[in-house]
């Protein structure tokens, strides 16, 4: 199975780390997180790979090369100007075979999820689904405090996750069909997601009891290193 990453954010956030390297290059726990996510695939026997690059490409296709280094086959689909996510995942069209389902991913996730149950999942009863994505529980950004009734406070929580909450984790499983759909510039989230979700045309499922973080801050890389260096 071919898997597409998506690794040409810039990270505006995440300046001055990204002002010599593109957000999935930043480094977590002494290995780019492009690494970690390759490594990642590659033990489940994912192998075959194309990467997205768009912001300071040549950095990444300096490290990884076609990929020999690391026992795996890398090709490169390159955008010129940025595309959003949707439409650089538009422009990696030609590297995938008709009728093949792929899974994709968001260059900037950490997680330890099981990325064949995406593949695995039964949709085979529903000849109208393109699409199946993962999802997380949501993580409240903050501790929280419990009161009982008698506003004593009973417990304190830090950061718990909500599990009757559900947030995209940026790893999907697509069939062909989702092309079809595909701005030549736009967003899978905000411009592709919500017409297939009316359409009935996208499926969850709930990863319980994994790891998973987006590295969009500062303090995500502290977390990361943290919660993944001893992976």
């Amino acid at each position: 199975m071919n898997a597409i990453i998506l690794a040409g954010g810039m990270g505006k956030r995440l300046k001055p780390l990204t002002d010599d390297k593109p957000k999935p290059m930043i480094e977590i726990s002494g290995k780019p997180i492009l690494e970690w996510q390759l490594l990642w695939l590659k033990s489940y026997d994912i192998k075959q790979i194309i990467l997205c690059t768009g912001y300071m490409n040549e950095n990444i296709r300096e490290y990884f090369g076609n990929g020999e280094k690391l026992n795996m086959n890398i090709q490169y689909s390159i955008e010129k100007d940025p595309l959003g996510t949707g439409g650089a995942l538009k422009n990696s069209e030609s590297y995938i075979e008709p009728d093949s389902n792929f899974l994709v991913l968001n260059g900037d996730i950490m997680t330890n999820m099981t990325p064949p149950d995406l593949a695995l999942a039964p949709s085979s009863s529903d000849p109208n689904l393109i699409g199946i994505i993962s999802v997380v529980g949501l993580r409240s950004p903050f501790g929280e405090v419990e009161i009982d009734n008698g506003c004593y406070i009973s417990k304190f929580a830090e950061k718990p996750l909500h599990d009757d909450y559900w947030i995209n984790a940026g790893v999907y499983c697509f069939n062909h069909e989702i092309f079809s759909y595909l701005p030549s510039s736009g967003s899978l989230e905000s411009d592709v997601f919500p017409v297939l979700a009316t359409e009935n045309k996208l499926m969850a499922i709930k990863q319980s009891n994994i790891k998973w973080r987006s590295i969009d801050s500062h303090k995500d890389i502290e977390e990361a290193n943290n919660e993944f260096g001893n992976l």
